[in-house]
């Protein structure tokens, strides 16, 4: 580990944490106006940002007793790569601004914890000094530029690189207004680069002097006539899994199993669409659909085991974190998110012995009532 020459973590500051509230209140007191607004804003009225949350506490659990519960197995497999727990990170923009580590410390964690790291274009940390971090166990998430060749070049990077999947972003051709970065300009500080995306015309976006920095960087950048007929695209460009990131619908969960994609079902932790769907409430009709032929997860509200349990038995192969992966990076590094990781995985441990179901990939749909 010290071997990535990286920050020393303060461990001294997790101590009194003993779940994830605990440790985003530590992130929050230890980031700068800039920086906290960045990664809490949701779009508008945060109204969808809420609801992921309230999703979860509306959920309630059937569990059955009198089962052996001596041994219980938090343990599964995602696209091939063995996980000590079915939670990853989920990729999310500019790790630097949480900590001086980035991403290096996020990929870290994942990797030490048994996790999956998914890393995204909008990094602070380049496609192969995460690789070096976690050899094979990474996937790559994907803006379609204007520029498909840039693109192009970025998948070619992750595949050398040694990703395991390409994630593609499908929800947002726009970035969604996330008023306090509007109201107080969000930008990255002058040390923190885009390595993976860092085109002349990107620079010049980021040069920007008014509005947010990230919707200046999207309004040259992004396709936004991207379709469902350009996927063809993608698959021939890769032989990797490609798992389309954004998905609230049956009627796109199936084209997306009709197109050879997997499904991540997610409203980008309700930073686009506000109003949408809950990414809870969204998982019954979109893994109904899908019913088995490809793998399934879900971002957006996780913050305790028996969420993650909840969105398992519901038909997510695996969670993702989204914030509260960075609220643990901004407490003390990959110490931080390490923590995280162990909490939930012993709450998930506690919760399906609690459950009377000790496996997590066996988990019945009527476990849950919605």
């Amino acid at each position: 580990m010290t071997s990535r020459n990286l920050p020393e973590a303060d461990d001294a500051a997790l101590a009194g944490t003993v779940n994830l509230a605990d440790i985003e209140t530590l992130g929050r007191s230890r980031l700068d106006r800039n920086a906290l607004e960045y990664i809490s804003s949701g779009a508008n009225d945060e109204v969808t940002l809420h609801a992921n949350r309230e999703a979860f506490r509306r959920a309630r659990l059937r569990p059955r007793v009198l089962v052996d519960v001596s041994d219980v197995s938090t343990r599964t497999t995602v696209l091939g790569v063995d996980l000590d727990l079915p939670v990853g990170i989920a990729p999310s923009a500019f790790h630097g601004l949480a900590h001086p580590s980035a991403e290096l410390g996020t990929a870290g964690a994942a990797h030490a914890e048994g996790s999956l790291f998914a890393l995204s274009t909008f990094s602070n940390t380049s496609i192969e000094d995460v690789a070096r971090v976690v050899p094979g166990r990474f996937w790559f998430q994907l803006y379609v530029y204007r520029d498909r060749e840039v693109s192009a070049a970025l998948v070619r990077r992750a595949e050398a690189a040694g990703a395991r999947a390409l994630v593609v972003t499908v929800d947002a051709p726009y970035v969604g207004r996330r008023e306090p970065n509007e109201r107080h300009r969000f930008g990255l500080p002058p040390h923190l680069g885009v390595p993976n995306a860092a085109s002349r015309e990107a620079l010049a976006a980021l040069e920007s002097s008014s509005g947010s920095q990230l919707v200046n960087y999207f309004q040259g950048l992004v396709d936004r006539r991207f379709t469902w007929r350009d996927v063809a695209w993608l698959r021939e460009l890769t032989t990797l899994p490609i798992v389309l990131k954004g998905v609230l619908t049956a009627e796109d969960a199936l084209l997306a199993v009709e197109h050879g994609c997997h499904v991540w079902v997610s409203n980008h932790g309700g930073r686009q669409l506000d109003t949408a769907v809950s990414a809870l409430e969204a998982l019954p009709e979109v893994a109904d659909a899908v019913a088995g032929r490809a793998e399934v997860y879900l971002d957006g509200g996780v913050t305790r085991g028996t969420d993650v349990v909840k969105a398992v038995a519901l038909g997510a192969r695996c969670v993702f974190l989204g914030r509260a992966a960075q609220w643990g990076l901004a407490a003390a590094g990959e110490a931080g998110v390490r923590r995280t990781l162990a909490l939930l995985r012993d709450e998930l441990t506690l919760a399906l012995a609690l459950c009377g179901h000790p496996d997590v990939t066996r988990l019945p749909r009527d476990l849950v009532r919605l």
